[in-house]
């Protein structure tokens, strides 16, 4: 038996291999939950003085090793957050009675509770954030995730990233919530008996704990339907956003999609939970049978976990509970620390499932919840013996239901569910964080959307028993799985989108940079793939591997390229005629001089085309690498070709679109013939349904041209080129990657990795144009900014 679980543990087995860089934090961690990871792979990291944002990117034009990250921060606000309880005035006198009280109970209590006095005073001032939340994929203007954002004096905020470089407040939740309830008079409807007087302590106790937020989470994307003027319904993308306060009230928070700010709020409603203490908040959605449920899972300080019914009025397709459902209902003092809800499919049921972990002290509290004929089954039970010290952080990887535990002492704990024919049990191992940082404190983890890298918030450990002077906060990186796992979940992904499955990329990305290879098995599996099924995913992630390739052959500049150096002055001062230099000397400045600017170009996201032809004069200039330089062609053709083919498919879309939503003669805006013509000029392309499409579409046209005019000579813009026009008399204007327009104004959008730009919609474009706008980068299917 001992033999048996040595070799199913040995399955599970884990290495865990750091990943650089580590990146320093300006400001130690703050909050709870200091570390979170949203779906479009940006870390948030909840501090002292703001939320650093750290973005992973696999950037292609990039030949380095290490991890690409891209940092932002959302700063912490300026003034503190006064909660709404009344009138200013008002308000400023029982402040002064309550701190001046000869009770000390009330002075007391009210000087030395920072809901009340959140500016300090004689205390330290409450800066920092006590915890964010990521919105799922798809909320904002560009498409990608909001950032919830929740301050250590309870101001609640909505952030969006919309321009890359800076973070905008959308909203003011804490704000909005307040003039609700001075509008209600402080109840939550009007059946409740009227609230007492603001001077009395109680009530103004009572006043701000209905308004303090403790957490909040985000539901996923659910549709509701909209009325239109003619009576027609049309489905509408919402997303939900509860918010567990002081008092046990949760508020939810409906918004439109795409949330642009106060004016996509769709409705707010409170929910009494009945739960003292409240600590953490989570989110509890199942689906069975089609029809889908929905409710919140509420933990308490003193130990009960509950699920409260959501009755989420017109939002289509969803359930609710008629009543709560107790998951765990002793006061055992234990508080739950955070709260994970897992979709999983029962294997023995042949039904989905969900998994309820929660962190209750050094414990993980487990449940099943599980939907059958006889009703909801409930199936409880406790993990022991992961940690000697408190559990301060848990994340999940709901790919496959992994449980990551972590205390300060820099223990990882994986647990992995294994479905019995009665309930689960759990395998763990032990990923000691000192086999591979060093002697180190954790403050919080977090695992990346596809489960490929855990992010670990660490500070120095003891050393020789002695504590460390001062405390440098760094976020790490571990990796979780391997190349093989990772190249084998993208060629069997569902979702079939590489810009959602960076981290993956990332891992293949590094171990092609480092072996200077492919893979046999890699190159060999994804031929088949493209000959089988033929998506342009599978022809997208062969775009990838051969960029990678390429950039793995490219020479790395000798020196850091954006670092001014010495030889470059001595050249300028050999110029001068006063220094007696010889004209060779100078020949010989010049030509060095002229070597580092093309190494320095190669770094730069640059066109394959520039940096082929600078990788090709420095290889021929070192000695004759012919090997070497043939093999850089032939990668340029092959880029070249997969490049081509992803563009004519995109091209066949475009038309497609242009076909299903024109008339006879209809002026589209899109040079329609010109995409045709683009398409039919390769003799060796030989499509048979782009020739039918492009028979119909010509039909259609009637001979009419429809050509794209220069707005500065008013010349004819001939398509000849899929990445520019260029009119007769010079007048050159980069195009549309996604309409083919031509882009004949000064702002345009371009992809998240540079690899394409795109126009603006504009108001007077139909609906379908609009629509095509929306697409991302049919390269690297990153979004567009």
């Amino acid at each position: 038996e001992e033999a048996a679980a040595a070799a199913a543990s040995a399955g599970f087995r884990l290495t865990a291999v750091r990943r650089e860089p580590a990146v320093r934090l300006q400001h130690g961690a703050s909050g709870l939950e200091p570390l979170a990871w949203s779906e479009d792979h940006r870390v948030s990291v909840s501090t002292a003085r703001s939320i650093a944002v750290l973005e992973q990117l696999s950037d292609v034009h990039s030949g380095g090793q290490d991890m690409v990250i891209h940092r932002t921060a959302v700063p912490a606000p300026g003034t503190a957050c006064m909660l709404k309880v009344g009138p200013k005035k008002e308000v400023a006198e029982c402040k002064e009675k309550f701190a001046s009280s000869v009770d000390p109970t009330v002075s007391q209590t009210f000087m030395l509770d920072r809901v009340f006095n959140p500016e300090g005073k004689s205390l330290t001032p409450m800066r920092g954030f006590k915890y964010s939340s990521w919105s799922p994929l798809g909320c904002d203007a560009n498409g990608r995730c909001l950032l919830a954002a929740l301050t250590m004096d309870n101001r609640l905020t909505i952030h969006a990233n919309l321009n890359r470089l800076q973070w905008v407040q959308l909203v003011d939740l804490t704000e909005l919530y307040g003039e609700r309830l001075l509008e209600a008079g402080y109840r939550l409807c009007k059946a409740d008996t009227p609230c007492g007087e603001l001077g009395d302590f109680p009530e103004f106790q009572r006043r701000h704990s209905m308004q303090a937020p403790v957490r909040m989470e985000w539901s996923g994307i659910c549709t509701t339907q909209q009325v239109k003027h003619n009576n027609e319904c049309r489905d509408v993308g919402s997303v939900l956003l509860a918010v567990l306060f002081e008092n046990g009230n949760i508020a939810v928070w409906q918004f439109q999609l795409p949330f642009l700010g106060k004016e996509s709020i769709t409705s707010c409603n409170t929910i009494e939970s009945g739960i003292s203490s409240p600590s953490v908040l989570s989110w509890w959605e199942y689906e069975h049978n089609n029809r889908k449920m929905s409710g919140l899972i509420v933990g308490s300080a003193y130990g009960p976990v509950k699920i409260i019914p959501v009755n989420l009025k017109a939002v289509k397709g969803y359930f609710t509970l008629r009543q709560p459902v107790v998951l765990w209902q002793e006061m055992d003092q234990l508080p739950v620390h955070s709260i994970k809800c897992i979709p999983l499919y029962h294997p023995y049921q042949k039904c989905s499932c969900s998994l309820v972990v929660a962190a209750r002290g050094p414990y993980v509290f487990w449940c099943l919840l599980l939907i059958s004929k006889a009703g909801l089954n409930v199936h409880n039970s406790h993990v022991t013996g992961l940690h000697s010290l408190p559990i301060v952080s848990m994340t999940a990887d709901k790919q496959n239901g992994t449980v990551y535990t972590c205390s300060s002492d820099g223990k990882v704990r994986q647990l992995i569910p294994i479905f019995t024919d009665v309930a689960l049990k759990f395998e763990h191992q032990l990923i000691k964080l000192s086999e591979v940082f060093g002697c180190v404190r954790t403050h919080g983890i977090a695992v990346s959307p596809c489960g490929a890298y855990l992010a670990v918030i660490t500070t120095e450990g003891m050393a020789n028993g002695l504590h460390p002077v001062n405390k440098n906060y760094q976020v790490q990186f571990v990796t979780l799985k391997t190349f093989e796992e990772a190249a084998a979940q993208l060629l069997e992904s569902s979702v079939q989108n590489l810009f959602r499955q960076v981290d993956l990329t990332d891992l293949v990305r590094w171990k092609i940079l480092k072996d200077k290879h492919i893979p046999q098995f890699l190159q060999e599996a994804l031929d088949k793939k493209i000959e089988s099924c033929g998506s342009t995913y599978f022809w997208r992630f062969k775009l990838f591997l051969l960029r990678i390739l390429y950039q793995s052959m490219q020479k790395a500049p000798s020196e850091v390229t954006w670092k001014p150096s010495h030889e470059d002055a001595k050249i300028l001062i050999s110029d001068s005629p006063r220094m007696g230099s010889t004209e060779d000397d100078q020949e010989e400045g010049t030509s060095k001089q002229t070597s580092k600017q093309s190494l320095g170009d190669t770094g730069k996201g640059v066109d394959i085309d520039d940096t082929a032809e600078d990788s090709l004069h420095q290889s021929s200039d070192t000695g004759g690498r012919e090997p070497m330089v043939e093999k850089l062609l032939e990668i340029q053709a092959q880029i070249e070709a997969v490049e081509m083919h992803l563009t004519r498919e995109h091209m066949k879309r475009v038309l497609g679109e242009v076909y299903l939503h024109t008339w006879i003669t209809e002026n589209t805006s899109i040079p329609t013939r010109g995409v045709c013509d683009f398409l039919m000029s390769d003799d060796g392309y030989d499509d048979r349904t782009a020739r039918v499409l492009i028979g119909h579409i010509l039909k259609k046209m009637n001979k009419q041209t429809f050509p794209e005019h220069c707005s500065l000579c008013k010349e004819i813009l001939p398509f000849t080129d899929r990445k520019q026009a260029v009119c007769s008399n010079g007048h050159i204007w980069l195009r549309c990657f996604l309409t083919y327009q031509s882009c004949q104004s000064l702002v345009y959008r371009r992809c998240l990795l540079h690899d394409s730009i795109a126009r603006h919609p504009t108001p007077e474009d139909p609906e379908w144009i609009k629509r095509l706008l929306q697409g991302p980068c049919t390269f690297c299917d990153s979004p567009v900014f």
